[in-house]
Parts: C-alpha cells; sequence; structure tokens
C-alpha cells in the first residue's frame, strides 16, 4: 500500500475514533468485489440491459398479479441476476464495516444496496433504503416477511397481517421509499457528526442528500472509492481505492487506536 494513502487511512481513522456519532453510507461498489455487477458505468448491468421502467411501481400497481408472474418465472430482470444476488458472500469490506460497527465507531449503516451482504457479514443496525432482496413488503402496513414464510400459490400475495397487497421489499423506479425506512435514515443523518460514503456515485437521491446534508452542518466526510465521485470536492478525506483492501486497513488502525 502506497504511503500516500497509509496517511490517509490513518487520518480517517482519526476523524472516525473522534466523532460523536459516525454513520455509514455505501453503494453498488461495496459488493462489485461479491461479484455482483454495478447498475451504470461501462461494466453495469443497465448499461447492457437498458434501465428498468421508470414507472415500474406504477405497472405493479396497476397489476400485481401479472407483476408477480413475470417475478415468478424469472422474466423481471436479466438472466442470471437474481441467483447471482443470492450466491454472492460478503467481502472483506462488509466484514470491515460489521467491525466498526461491534467497536462501537459507526452507529449505523445505510445501505442503497438490496443484496443483504451487510446483514450477512453481521452490521446489525442497517437501514436498507432501496429494499432487501431476501424479503417481502406489504404495501398497507409495510410489515416484511422472509421469502418462503409467505405463499405465492394465489398471486399477488396478501399479507396476513392486514389483508394488504404483498410485494418484494425492492424498491422500484417511482416508488416512495418506504416511510419507516426514510425516517430512520433522517433520524441518523440528524444525529451524524462523521459519514462515512463508500462504492456511491452519490448519483441516486434521497441517499446521495446525506453526505451533503451532514458537510452543511459542519460534520466530516470520508469516502472510499476507486475513483472521483461527485461528493469528492467535499471530503475531508477521500480514500482511493478498492473498499475491500481499504476497509479492513482502515478498521485495524481505527481498532489499534481503541487500544491505545
Amino acid at each position: 500500500m502506497q504511503e500516500e494513502l497509509k496517511k490517509a487511512i490513518g487520518k480517517a481513522a482519526g476523524l472516525l475514533l473522534k466523532a460523536g456519532y459516525a454513520v455509514g453510507l455505501t453503494g453498488a461498489g461495496v459488493s462489485v468485489e461479491s461479484g455482483i455487477r454495478p447498475y451504470r458505468g461501462p461494466d453495469g448491468l443497465w448499461t447492457e440491459h437498458g434501465e428498468p421502467p421508470l414507472d415500474g411501481y406504477q405497472r405493479f400497481l396497476a397489476d400485481p398479479k401479472a407483476s408477480w408472474e413475470k417475478l415468478v418465472n424469472r422474466e423481471a430482470f436479466p438472466p442470471g441476476f437474481i441467483e447471482t444476488l443470492f450466491n454472492a458472500k460478503p467481502n472483506p469490506g462488509h466484514y470491515a464495516l460489521a467491525e466498526l460497527e461491534e467497536c462501537g465507531v459507526l452507529k449505523c449503516l445505510i445501505t442503497q444496496n438490496v443484496d443483504n451482504l451487510h446483514r450477512a457479514a453481521g452490521s446489525r443496525n442497517v437501514a436498507e433504503i432501496h429494499g432487501n432482496i431476501t424479503l417481502l413488503r406489504c404495501l398497507k402496513c409495510n410489515s416484511r416477511f422472509p421469502l418462503g414464510e409467505i405463499s405465492l400459490e394465489i398471486l399477488p400475495p396478501a399479507c396476513p397481517k392486514c389483508n394488504g397487497v404483498i410485494k418484494t421489499d425492492g424498491v422500484l423506479f417511482g416508488e416512495p421509499i418506504p416511510v419507516d425506512v426514510l425516517d430512520k435514515c433522517r433520524e441518523e443523518v440528524g444525529r451524524c457528526d462523521c459519514i462515512l460514503s463508500v462504492g456511491t456515485s452519490a448519483f441516486v437521491f434521497p441517499a446521495a442528500g446525506f453526505p451533503q446534508m451532514v458537510k452543511r452542518k459542519g460534520g466530516v466526510l470520508i469516502e472510499v472509492d476507486p475513483y472521483k465521485t461527485a461528493l469528492t470536492p467535499l471530503c475531508d478525506v477521500s480514500l482511493r481505492g478498492k473498499s475491500g483492501e481499504i476497509l479492513p486497513a482502515l478498521a485495524g488502525e481505527i481498532k489499534a487506536g481503541i487500544q491505545k
């Protein structure tokens, strides 16, 4: 590892150790190292196959049964996409973020990823702003259920709690962010004085606005990404490289600092 990067990691570790309430924010870049393709960019899934319809949620509401039939028949996603998500395993970056929570430095992790890898790695206080591929959600009462707990013999499935329509937990284009998750994100960002942004291009709102909110109130912004992003000019520290390499090094520095 280059000496300049080592110094930057040390600086970032010091800022996180001094923080009163540090929050993590992750995007698709974290999961690329687990074999999950990003959505945008030269190697993006949507770059190859085209973006999903911008009115996906409205289409679901207009005909939930037809939407569910496409899901069940694996016609709603590009070939192999769902299998890749379910077969993916956490990488060292995921585990390092879980370690930072375990040692008390990261208070919450906000993720735009739907792949469940943060939870699989051991992160507990996670706000999944775009949903979770392993869950189903009732549109009426917001209750969530693990896959397999809800029968798909009758489509669309009905919520066992309120009889509302159930869809996958993943947030479609045109769909509001579930209010419980959005409220949690706002609460966490409101308390945050240091935000660690990892693997996100800061393109999709509302998540892209969270680092800006922290900076506007005088907080610290640390970025981990192989490339410059829209957030880079705002950063107190920018760590260039793969999250699976930088985050374990950062966690090591922080744990060493705690033990002093």
